[in-house]
């Protein structure tokens, strides 16, 4: 039965910060009315709203992470159940041949114990005797007892395809549960959205616009100055760089939005590394580098488990895809709020 996989809804998952407080805006204003001494401040609404917009990410890079996983499982599935059919194949031929042996001592009186016991309705009983295979002459041991092979190697493969079987289930219910997470936290972020007076939405809406287009202008600067990198770094560098200002998608990777493993993914690809869609398998390929001797082109990793992924450009900077609700920019903050830099990578 092929395996079915739920998908991310990108629409859905890309809706900016801005654009949504936009769309707000217009509905008007909200019949949701929040207690005085309860009402947060825009201040701690927008905290709020970027911490939910990270958890999304994160949650959405946890289902890159089963995607991945996910898709290794099913070509090693396949492979094993190829082998399978070749082994099933080779044990059917070597019953044919021992039937044969049976069928001609039959009909010549002298059918032995062993062959008696093979064809019986348990020869396995018979295979598994070392005493029953002394009964046979040394020819016909050796038929049975490459016979007996095949059908241990059937047996073992028969038991790996059932444990890979159970491990590509595992994946694929991560998979949708990372997925319905990362829609849940947009979900509750436009909620929390939608209870603000509308002129505080507008307020908002303009402060993210602006934060926007001011990262874009500092990075466009910063990607101006980046052309002396030679190599596979600075390939992949200057194909991420190229990048800045499009939209932040879960699970996009190009050509005109990206999520951040998609955007490092793709980078490398450029200049002839293959690497997986997912930060955390990212992080176990490559050279391990010390954080203390960064060079532009090195992966840097973010949080326990890892679930975002920049590339170095140099100068205690990155570029990158941040989150939902942002755009492809240069950043100077390696700390990245609640996501500590905790490793980088060389290829």
């Amino acid at each position: 039965m092929p395996l079915k996989v739920v998908s991310l809804s990108a629409m859905s998952l890309a809706k900016p910060l801005f654009i949504a407080l936009a769309a707000l805006a217009v509905a008007g204003p909200s019949l949701i009315a929040t207690p005085a001494h309860a009402t947060p401040s825009l201040e701690e609404v927008q905290a709020k709203v970027r911490a939910l917009e990270e958890d999304a990410t994160t949650a959405a890079e946890g289902a890159q992470e089963a995607k991945v996983k996910l898709a290794i499982l099913t070509k090693t599935l396949s492979g094993i159940k190829a082998k399978a059919e070749v082994q099933g194949a080779s044990l059917s031929a070597l019953q044919k041949s021992l039937g044969t042996i049976a069928v001609e001592q039959y009909k010549s009186g002298t059918l032995s114990q062993g062959l008696e016991l093979l064809f019986s309705s348990d020869p396995t009983l018979y295979l598994s005797s070392a005493g029953a295979l002394d009964a046979i002459t040394r020819g016909k041991s050796a038929q049975l007892r490459k016979y007996q092979a095949a059908q241990q190697r059937l047996s073992a493969t028969t038991l790996t395809v059932n444990d890979k079987l159970a491990l590509v289930a595992a994946a694929q219910k991560k998979f949708a549960a990372q997925s319905a997470l990362a829609l849940s936290k947009l979900k509750e972020a436009e909620l929390l959205l939608s209870k603000l007076k509308k002129e505080d939405r507008e307020r908002l809406a303009k402060l993210a616009a602006a934060q926007e287009d001011a990262d874009q202008a500092s990075s466009l600067a910063a990607a101006a100055g980046a052309n002396g990198v030679s190599g596979r770094a600075g390939i992949a560098l200057k194909y991420a760089l190229k990048q800045i200002g499009d939209r932040y998608v879960f699970g996009a990777a190009g050509l005109v939005t990206w999520d951040c493993s998609g955007l490092t993914m793709r980078a490398y690809q450029a200049a002839g590394v293959s690497l997986p869609h997912s930060s955390s398998a990212q992080s176990r390929m490559g050279k391990k580098v010390s954080l203390r001797a960064l060079k532009p082109g090195d992966l840097l990793f973010f949080g326990r488990p890892i679930s975002h992924v920049g590339i170095y450009l140099g100068g205690g900077r990155m570029v990158h895809a941040p989150r939902s609700g942002s755009r492809v920019k240069v950043t100077t903050d390696l700390n990245m709020g609640r996501k500590a830099l905790v490793g980088a990578r060389r290829y």
